[in-house]
């Protein structure tokens, strides 16, 4: 209720509270207790009424970084690919705009690498799958909140149907370059162990959750639809294994998850395979390279 009433955030709030309070005068008030908890459950079947009627949409005044969403068709091996991210940015909130269509050769996949970007607790992390190509630059994907023009993120309102979710298909050049040269994140860039048939079957799978959104725009979560649960239930559907683990919430820890479960390179201890994925200094250095995603792999463990 407080984030999501109409009018300014301080008479949201005051509203919220004065519900909280009246709950609470009710249980300790009104008897006999039976008749307070029926009248407590009847405010919350309300409230629940009224959540259920806030509807996600397509047509907002988007961030210019959310302006348009990815969808695509596929004709045998040819993945179309519409409104992919390739901005060219000078900081963080100074870039030029440049939405691209581009065509990807399903045979020509050669592999699928994850990136796990921190900007605060070791615990939580951005998680982006790059699917890798023998013939062009590859296809980062992100699943972030979609944001409104006067919105910033808040983890905590990523509970409460703030934010639609969307795919951002990107350049690496874009999605990655845009966390290690201006925000100062730390990017970590990991190796995948995936047979080739499951990475083109996760990527269409993606591109099948683009074109649904398309369609019909869906709500973030920051606990049950984020950038990390989403990649889970991609991988449960096509039957991978997927088996629930706490890291897969306390998601800065994946990689450990991941290397415990052999879909990293296993020769080194985990401390050093992470030692040597991290990539900052090489993305800063590479900047706008056209050689971008091949200076960021060099020296990065492949199982």
């Amino acid at each position: 209720m407080r984030f999501r009433l109409p009018g300014p955030s301080w008479l949201a709030l005051g509203v919220a509270m004065a519900y909280a309070l009246g709950v609470l005068v009710v249980l300790l008030g009104l008897r006999p207790f039976g008749r307070a908890v029926l009248v407590v459950l009847a405010s919350f079947l309300i409230l629940a009424l009224w959540w259920s009627t806030i509807r996600p949409s397509n047509d907002r005044d988007w961030a210019r970084e959310y302006a348009h969403i990815p969808y695509g068709e596929l004709d045998g091996d040819r993945l179309t690919l519409h409104n992919v991210r390739n901005f060219d940015y000078r900081s963080e909130t100074d870039f030029t705009d440049r939405w691209e269509t581009r065509t990807y050769d399903l045979s020509k996949l050669t592999e699928v690498d994850l990136f796990m970007s921190y900007w605060g607790s070791p615990m939580i992390a951005h998680t982006i799958l790059s699917w890798v190509f023998a013939d062009g630059p590859p296809l980062a994907v992100s699943i972030e909140t979609r944001r409104e023009r006067t919105e910033s993120y808040s983890a905590l309102r990523g509970f409460f149907r703030e934010y639609e979710i969307c795919y951002v298909a990107a350049d690496e050049r874009d999605l990655i370059r845009l966390r290690t040269n201006y925000r100062g994140e730390d990017v970590y860039l990991y190796r995948l162990r995936t047979p080739l048939d499951r990475a083109r079957a996760l990527l269409l799978d993606y591109v099948k959750s683009m074109n649904e959104l398309k369609d019909r725009p869906s709500w973030y979560n920051a606990l049950t639809d984020n950038c990390t649960t989403t990649i889970r239930t991609h991988t449960k559907a096509l039957g991978g294994f997927a088996a629930l683990d706490w890291r897969v919430l306390a998601n800065g820890y994946a990689d450990q998850m991941l290397y415990e479960r052999g879909a990293l390179d296993t020769q080194l201890p985990f401390a050093e395979l992470k030692k040597q994925c991290w990539i900052d200094a090489k993305g800063r250095a590479a900047d706008q390279d056209p050689a971008y995603s091949e200076r960021i792999r060099d020296g990065v463990p492949r199982p």
